[in-house]
C-alpha cells in the first residue's frame, strides 16, 4: 500500500494545558465502556495521541476510591502506573464531591489532567442526575464547579468538556466557556452539537470556532465527526483551534492518531494496517482484556470492540451479527477464524493463534 503525499499544515504548535505539553495536539476522547486500559495500550502502541483519557467516572459514586464498592473500580484500571500524560474525566453536579475526587486523582493517583464533563447527553446523567450537559443551562454553576475543582487540585490542570448547549433553543456554549475561563480552567473541549442531537446530524465546527474566539487565553479543542486523519488536520488548522479530539472513529481505527500526527509533521500518512494485521490486532486486544477480566468476562467485553474493528471492512455486517452473540472463547475464536475480514487462510487456529489469548492454552 502506498502512503499518501505529505501535507504542510498551517499550524502544529503543541497544546499547552498548564504544565502539561500535549504534542501533537491530538487527544483521545474519553468514551464510557471503551477507553479502558486495554484500549489505551493499543493506542499507545500505534502512537500519535498527545493525551489519552480514561472512561468517565461518577464522582458521586467515588466510594470505590476507599472500598472498591459503588462505581466499578475498573474504570481506573492501570491509571496509577501507565505512562503520562493521562487525563481522568469525571461528572457530577456537586462541587464538594467533584473537589474531593479531583483532589484524590491529582494527589494520590498523580494524573496529568482532571477533566470535568459538562457534555454528556445520556439520560441517566442528565435527566436523572442533573449533570453532564444538563448543567449547560446554568453557566454560573458550571463556573463555580470548575473553580472549586481547580482549587482542590492545587496545580494539577483542570479542563472541561462541553457541547454547544442543551438544545438549539439553549445554546450557552460561549457564556459557559467564559465562565470556565474565569474559574481558572486550563483547557476546554467543545463538541460541535447540542445535547438534544446526541450524535445525529453534523458537528458545527464554525460554532466551535466562535467559542474559541469568545475567550482570551483558554485553549480550545474541537471534537465531533473526525472520520480521518485528513479531517483532523483540516479541522485543527482551518478553525483556529488549539487541538482536536478524536472519538468514535478511533475505536475502529486506533492508528488514526499516528496518521494524524504524521500529517501534522508534514510527513506522508502511514498506510492502513492490512486486513491480516487488523486480525492480529483484534487477537492482541482480546488478550489484553482477558488478562484483566478473565476469559469469560473478557469475551463478553470484547464483542463490542470486535464489532468496531470490523467497521468499513468487506463482510463487516455478517461478522458483527455473529460476533455480537458469542458467549464463549471458543465461539469468539471460531467467528474470528471464519468471518473476520482478512482472516489468514486455513481452517483451524494454530497454536500461535491460541497462545496469544490469556488462559487459552
Amino acid at each position: 500500500m502506498v502512503a499518501s503525499a505529505p501535507v504542510t499544515p498551517a499550524a502544529t504548535a503543541p497544546l499547552v494545558i498548564g504544565p502539561v505539553v500535549v504534542d501533537p495536539p491530538v487527544l483521545q476522547a474519553p468514551m464510557a465502556g471503551y477507553t479502558n486500559f486495554a484500549y489505551r495500550q493499543v493506542v499507545r502502541e500505534f502512537g500519535g495521541a498527545g493525551l489519552l483519557a480514561t472512561e468517565m467516572i461518577a464522582a458521586r459514586s467515588a466510594i470505590w476510591l476507599e472500598t472498591a464498592r459503588g462505581e466499578h473500580p475498573d474504570r481506573l484500571w492501570g491509571v496509577r502506573d501507565e505512562p503520562r500524560p493521562l487525563a481522568v474525566q469525571m461528572w457530577d453536579n456537586d462541587p464538594d464531591n467533584l473537589a474531593a475526587v479531583g483532589r484524590r486523582l491529582a494527589k494520590d493517583f498523580g494524573v496529568s489532567v482532571v477533566d470535568l464533563n459538562f457534555g454528556c447527553p445520556v439520560r441517566q446523567v442528565t435527566v436523572k442526575a442533573h449533570s453532564g450537559s444538563w448543567l449547560l443551562r446554568e453557566p454560573a454553576r458550571v463556573g463555580e464547579i470548575v473553580r472549586r475543582v481547580v482549587e482542590a487540585c492545587d496545580g494539577t490542570p483542570v479542563t472541561a468538556k462541553i457541547r454547544l448547549g442543551c438544545a438549539d433553543t439553549c445554546r450557552t456554549a460561549i457564556e459557559v466557556a467564559q465562565r470556565i475561563e474565569e474559574a481558572g480552567a486550563s483547557c476546554l473541549t467543545v463538541h460541535g452539537r447540542v445535547a438534544a442531537q446526541f450524535f445525529s446530524g453534523r458537528a458545527d465546527w464554525e460554532a466551535i470556532a466562535e467559542v474559541k474566539r469568545s475567550v482570551s487565553r483558554l485553549p480550545v479543542v474541537g471534537n465531533g465527526d473526525i472520520d480521518s486523519a485528513e479531517t483532523a488536520v483540516a479541522r485543527l488548522t482551518g478553525h483556529g483551534l488549539d487541538g482536536v479530539m478524536i472519538a468514535r472513529e478511533s475505536l475502529a481505527k486506533p492508528w488514526i492518531f499516528a496518521q494524524t500526527a504524521a500529517l501534522l509533521r508534514g510527513e506522508p500518512k502511514p498506510p492502513e494496517p492490512t486486513p491480516e494485521e487488523q486480525y492480529e490486532l483484534v487477537l492482541h486486544h482480546y488478550d489484553l482484556v482477558c488478562r484483566r477480566f478473565g476469559v469469560d468476562r473478557g469475551t463478553m467485553l470484547m464483542r463490542k470492540f470486535a464489532c468496531s474493528y470490523a467497521q468499513g471492512l468487506p463482510g463487516a455486517r455478517e461478522f458483527r451479527g455473529r460476533v455480537s452473540r458469542v458467549l464463549t472463547q471458543d465461539e469468539f475464536l471460531g467467528v474470528m477464524r471464519a468471518h473476520f475480514p482478512g482472516r489468514p487462510g486455513g481452517s483451524e487456529f494454530s497454536q500461535a493463534d491460541l497462545s496469544k489469548i490469556a488462559g487459552a492454552v
